[in-house]
């Protein structure tokens, strides 16, 4: 089971994250990092209910990229330009490695977990999950603030570490970010540091400075060549730079997240889960908005692109008014309703909070867990916190 406590704020946890670079900690009204409290999660749900879940959504999800792979239809109906294709497709063969990616599940640690949305292409909160929320729980047990022997479902770090050592080791691996972006340059360097600790050359790169060659392949602000980039800018967005259709060539750079993520990517893949394996526990019966049998209420309507929260429309009559929606920019590129299954609510000292737990798959494998939680009923980057979490036997 899952339960929500209060804990004492640790002294001074706003300078430790300054001086890790984990400066976005804070809303100008309010925390991000949440200190003052911690998920409970018994082991044998960690055991027998997520990590299970987490591998099963794994599975099921590259079932779904091998089909898209096989057939056009798939690939247009997720929203990814006809011209990236072949792109996609050629990534598949070839088996492009991949680093990380994120299931957003609803759980109460009872129920099966249902997969809200699949974060494949740069899932953000990572440092967060990876890092700062083990470094919280070293603090805490030192502190005795939390048990002597709590841990958590967090091999995060070590995970990516050995994911890293997979890559080639011959050429610089470049790191990618826009320095206008915090949390992206954060997630850069932290995943360059672990690319580092597996014996790889690195390099950190301005995505605002790459550029083309006179033979057409990608290069960094010292001209030198870029044969593996690790991006921290999604694909969909990547391919509208106007270096965009250079990386259709098959010569061009090695990217990661690879480009057959852009079916994990896209929203449409939550439709395609539920055809190819309809009923199954762990997914939520999901449209191609304007399909027939789609719910006009208790549903959610996604864009095939958004992320973060932004463009949600959640019907559900228990609401005030029987809506709620976030703001955004997305939603021209299509989208897809979902049927309504709302977070689980914890009590707090000041209120309710409904949270996510999201799955981490590094490497292939399940690694972690990192919990966000929000006020209201839809996770949203303007207002959710981060929570960390323990397991407990």
């Amino acid at each position: 089971m899952m339960r929500r406590i209060e804990l004492p704020v640790r002294a001074g946890w706003q300078r430790t994250a300054d001086r890790l670079g984990f400066a976005y900690h804070t809303y100008p009204d309010g925390p991000y990092w949440t200190d003052d409290a911690c998920y409970t999660i018994e082991r044998s749900t960690v055991e027998t209910v997520l990590r299970p879940a987490i591998a099963e959504l794994w599975r099921l999800s590259l079932a779904v990229v091998e089909h898209a792979c096989g057939d056009d239809r798939v690939l247009a109906s997720l929203g990814i330009p006809e011209p990236a294709w072949n792109l996609v497709r050629a990534s598949w063969r070839r088996r492009d490695p991949a680093i990380c990616t994120r299931f957003d599940l609803a759980c109460d640690g009872g129920a099966p977990p249902k997969l809200h949305e699949c974060n494949g292409d740069m899932p953000g909160a990572l440092f967060e999950a990876a890092m700062f929320q083990w470094l919280w729980l070293e603090d805490r047990i030192a502190g005795a603030t939390v048990p002597a022997d709590a841990d958590q479902f967090n091999r995060l770090h070590l995970a990516l570490v050995g994911a890293f050592a997979q890559l080639p080791a011959a050429t610089p691996v470049h790191f990618a970010a826009s320095r206008r972006n915090l949390e992206d340059r954060l997630w850069t360097r932290y995943l360059a540091d672990c690319a580092a600790q597996a014996g790889l050359r690195t390099a950190l790169v301005d995505i605002e400075a790459i550029g083309i060659d006179g033979t057409g392949r990608l290069t960094d602000a010292g001209d030198r060549r870029i044969e593996w980039l690790v991006k921290a800018y999604r694909w969909e967005l990547l391919l509208r730079e106007p270096f965009g259709p250079w990386l259709l060539r098959p010569d061009q750079a090695r990217l990661v997240e690879p480009a057959w993520k852009l079916v994990l990517s896209s929203k449409g893949l939550l439709v395609w889960l539920w055809r190819l394996f309809p009923g199954h526990p762990n997914l939520l019966p999901c449209w191609f908005a304007g399909e027939a049998g789609a719910p006009a209420e208790r549903m959610v309507v996604k864009p095939l692109f958004s992320n973060k929260g932004h463009n949600i429309l959640l019907r559900d009559p228990a609401l005030p008014g029987g809506e709620t929606r976030t703001g955004g920019t997305y939603g021209r590129e299509g989208l897809v309703v979902q049927a309504l299954h709302r977070l689980p609510v914890f009590l707090r000292r000041d209120g309710r909070s409904h949270a996510s737990v999201g799955g981490w798959i590094v490497g292939g494998e399940p690694a972690g867990l990192g919990i966000m939680e929000a006020d209201g009923p839809v996770i949203h980057d303007a207002t959710s916190r981060f929570v960390p979490h323990i397991v407990m036997s």
